[in-house]
């Protein structure tokens, strides 16, 4: 039985319209502070599409008003179950710019879960557009990837691991600071910038590194604003691997 829900957020950016507009409504600028890899038909009526790990979800764009109002729809699934978000914006004086963003559908069986999981994941989405928006204006990040099942290990247990391969405390907090050489990647030297009990997340000077832990289950989700290394991916998805053994 599907389940109705809306999750409603609004913040304030340090950026022009122009700005915010680029990150919400290109792929380039979503590859940039959300999700997976993202390409957009910037029309109404187009294609909007995120790939992450193989698997593939496309939406249609329901609006398309350019710095003012985007907002897309998946297709209904055989049981009902859809997404649609809606992104609002509004200038305000001295170069800043008001986001509303409006989160909505229809969720599956395990409905009361995955609401948990999005409404926990919203603020920080929020704030990475915000890390982005602020520290790398102008520039676009390529997306990393990279997943680990782990059944049976609890949530705690491997935010242990992750802190421990990162030299960081436990549990790792805002403020700490990361300094690691993986193998075969350049010196991650950061800041932890968020942090709670599904993820932290640290900024360098070369991107925006995330670090998810569920209960069976870790992934990774960076975005990287150097020069990308060859099997940057790869490299991560061994290091991963590596740090959870």
């Amino acid at each position: 039985m599907t389940h109705p829900f809306e999750i409603e957020l609004e913040t304030v950016l340090p950026a022009s319209p122009d700005e915010v507009w680029a990150a919400i409504a290109t792929g380039p600028g979503l590859d940039s502070w959300f999700m997976g890899r993202n390409e957009l038909d910037p029309r109404e009526g187009g294609t909007a599409t995120m790939e992450i790990g193989g698997h593939r979800e496309d939406a249609v764009i329901t609006a398309y008003e350019p710095g003012k109002r985007l907002a897309t729809r998946t297709a209904t699934a055989g049981n009902g179950r859809f997404m649609a978000f809606e992104y609002l914006i509004e200038g305000r004086e001295g170069a800043a710019t008001v986001l509303r963003v409006v989160h909505s559908g229809l969720l599956g069986d395990d409905w009361e879960d995955e609401y948990d999981a999005l409404r926990s994941g919203w603020p920080f989405h929020l704030h990475t557009l915000r890390e982005y928006l602020v520290h790398f204006p102008g520039r676009t990040g390529a997306p990393v990837f990279a997943v680990a099942p782990v059944p049976g290990r609890p949530a705690e247990e491997l935010r242990a691991a992750l802190a421990r391969a990162l030299a960081l405390p436990q549990p790792p907090g805002v403020g700490a600071r990361v300094h690691v050489e993986p193998a075969g990647l350049p010196t991650l030297d950061g800041e932890v910038v968020w942090a709670d009990g599904e993820r932290f997340a640290v900024r360098a000077a070369d991107g925006l590194y995330t670090f998810h832990h569920g209960a069976g289950l870790v992934l990774m989700f960076h975005h990287l604003f150097g020069p990308r290394p060859e099997g940057a991916e790869a490299a991560w998805q061994q290091w991963l691997t590596g740090a959870l053994a």
